[in-house]
């Protein structure tokens, strides 16, 4: 971490965390958080840093957790402001229609540069076609053409969709967030496994380790519980299509964010080094283009300096890249 993390231990990467959020209920509510003692509260990089710092995790990807236009401006003058955040999944909405003019004036704004990736909350659509609408599938299509990546949130019924939309939009990078939230709680794997490989199988489309320890029971859910649903989306995805995140302090419903990253750190034990450092840093640098942003001076040894065209290679897997 710039200035203030403590140097990673010999011959281990930075790692980086692709999936975090924070908010400040005095800015707005979060309404989502109604009935989670846990999270009605505000959270701020401040509250994460020690996290980071203890892990050796130095550079993050901050995601929306709302859909308004204010919270991505904010977002990305975060990123500006904070050594740690490499990149921004921000939100505007998909469906109107001055959709591309929206997402240049995004980039425009102070820390426009971190603008990485767009997120809609899918999930919380009533509507199961929703991604299938015309008006949609042309917004994912702006989000392509502006060089971004388009997170799924989404849950495991809405998985036909998913696989549908990539398919069509093969131009288009995405990320599963949270591996399509399978339905852990009840033990339920199928048909979220064959849909799971069939998603895989198309190359412009990642996945986040992220997420499933809340997709569990919250009380009781154990390392041995998860990791059917970790090997499934590891052995679909592979190393360079899998990314870690934290999914804090969303998490803290299950679990601290130490015992997040040691549970995703068992699910990939079998893994060589290499492939781990490509889980835990180097596909998320790869595949949200991390390095295209123009680095501030760092003590990391992530930092590089100017922009990169380093990308994923849609034909197959991703372009070689170190963590």
């Amino acid at each position: 971490m710039t200035g203030s993390g403590s140097p990673a231990p010999s011959g281990r990467p930075r790692r980086v965390d692709a999936h975090h959020h924070v908010w400040d209920l005095t800015v707005r509510d979060q309404p989502w958080t109604a009935g989670l003692p846990a999270l009605r509260r505000s959270f701020s990089l401040d509250d994460l840093r020690p996290r980071l710092r203890t892990n050796h995790v130095d550079r993050t990807v901050v995601v929306q957790t709302i859909c308004v236009e204010e919270e991505t401006p904010e977002l990305l003058e975060l990123a500006d402001n904070a050594p740690e955040v490499a990149g921004v999944v921000g939100w505007t909405n998909l469906c109107a229609p001055d959709i591309a003019e929206r997402l240049a004036v995004l980039r425009q704004l102070e820390g426009g540069q971190y603008l990485v990736g767009v997120r809609h909350q899918v999930q919380e659509e009533p509507d199961p076609d929703w991604l299938r609408r015309a008006e949609v599938r042309r917004g994912l299509k702006a989000v392509g053409d502006a060089g971004l990546v388009y997170d799924l949130v989404v849950r495991h019924y809405q998985l036909p969709a998913v696989i549908e939309t990539v398919a069509a939009l093969g131009d288009v990078r995405f990320v599963l967030d949270h591996g399509g939230k399978p339905d852990i709680a009840n033990g339920q794997i199928e048909p979220w496994r064959a849909q799971v490989g069939e998603l895989a199988r198309l190359p412009n489309v990642a996945v986040k380790l992220s997420g499933l320890v809340t997709e569990a029971d919250h009380h009781a859910w154990t390392v041995d519980q998860i990791k059917p649903y970790a090997e499934v989306i590891i052995g679909a995805f592979g190393a360079t299509r899998t990314m870690w995140g934290s999914d804090w302090p969303v998490c803290l419903l299950a679990a601290s964010y130490d015992d997040v990253l040691a549970a995703a750190e068992s699910f990939v034990g079998a893994m060589s080094a290499a492939e781990q450092d490509q889980v835990f840093g180097g596909t998320a640098l790869a595949w949200y283009a991390l390095d295209r942003v123009q680095s501030r001076p760092d003590q990391s040894g992530l930092g590089h300096s100017g922009p990169a065209s380093i990308g994923p290679d849609l034909s197959g897997g991703t372009q070689s890249q170190g963590a």
